[in-house]
């Protein structure tokens, strides 16, 4: 899923990118599926657009509306 940061990106886009796919392949062992909103803040944070606060803020106001 976020192959080419892993593979191309700085090393704070690699490090990123591994903890979001780490993190995402946790829920599939679940059978849980992300939703695409979460892929994209994923994206957004991997390339320094946004901070880890304002995802997990973002995400929160997602399931609270």
């Amino acid at each position: 899923m976020f192959e080419e940061y892993i593979k191309n990106g700085t090393p704070e886009q690699k490090e990123r990118a591994e903890n979001w796919q780490i993190a995402i392949g946790l829920q599939e062992v679940d059978n849980l599926k992300v939703s695409q909103a979460l892929v994209e803040l994923a994206k957004r944070h991997i390339e320094g657009e946004i901070t880890i606060e304002e995802v997990e803020q973002r995400i929160w106001e997602y399931h609270n509306r």
